[in-house]
């Protein structure tokens, strides 16, 4: 009685496993660091060339002095529709509020350090991803030096500061309109999401 208990409840249990296995995302990312984003998709906003560019969010290392904003319209949990264009299928997506700070957000053109093609009117740069940050925000105009990396090419490129906007910034999760499961998308602005 034991014995068939015992293979009954072990039969169960590996039914299960099976089961819950079956319903996890495979990660194809064959990236294993545990300190960078999930976030690889190409990057390409209108008005820009982003060839075969990953989009390489750090995830988890946010830049010395980030504000957790005080009062957010969309606090982290929310769920929302996201509004941006910043990469395909994104324009529509379902989203999840992950983190919300307070800064400056830049547009920037830049030369990649990588050599690669210049690329225009990258949306969004925050105050504190660049080098020797003013304790006032940049100008429209201003030339700075970008210190992080949501793609390939920009730690370390000159950047020309081409919109300068004071706002709460938003880290999020989403699954694009063509399927694709992204976390950690570094940055959208509050004019670009809507409430879900």
């Amino acid at each position: 009685m034991r014995k068939k208990m015992a293979m009954a409840l072990f039969v169960l249990l590996a039914v299960f496993l099976v089961a819950c296995g079956n319903k996890e995302k495979t990660n194809t990312n064959t990236n294993t660091n545990p300190d960078t984003n999930t976030d690889t998709n190409t990057m390409t906003e209108p008005n820009q060339n982003h060839n075969d560019v990953n989009n390489l969010t750090e995830g988890p290392n946010l830049p010395t002095g980030l504000k957790a904003a005080t009062n957010p319209k969309y606090p982290v949990g929310t769920k929302v529709v996201l509004k941006a264009k910043h990469k395909p299928g994104m324009e529509g997506a379902e989203a999840t509020v992950v983190a919300a700070y307070d800064t400056t957000a830049y547009a920037v053109t830049y030369k990649p350090a990588s050599g690669q093609p210049e690329v225009k009117n990258h949306k969004w740069v925050i105050h504190e991803e660049l080098k020797d940050v003013n304790k006032k925000p940049y100008a429209v105009g201003e030339e700075v030096v970008i210190e992080t990396d949501h793609l390939e090419g920009m730690k370390g490129a000159t950047a020309k500061i081409e919109e300068a906007k004071p706002t709460t910034v938003y880290m999020v999760d989403y699954k694009s309109t063509t399927g694709e499961e992204v976390k950690n998308h570094r940055w959208v602005t509050e004019d670009e999401i809507s409430a879900k």
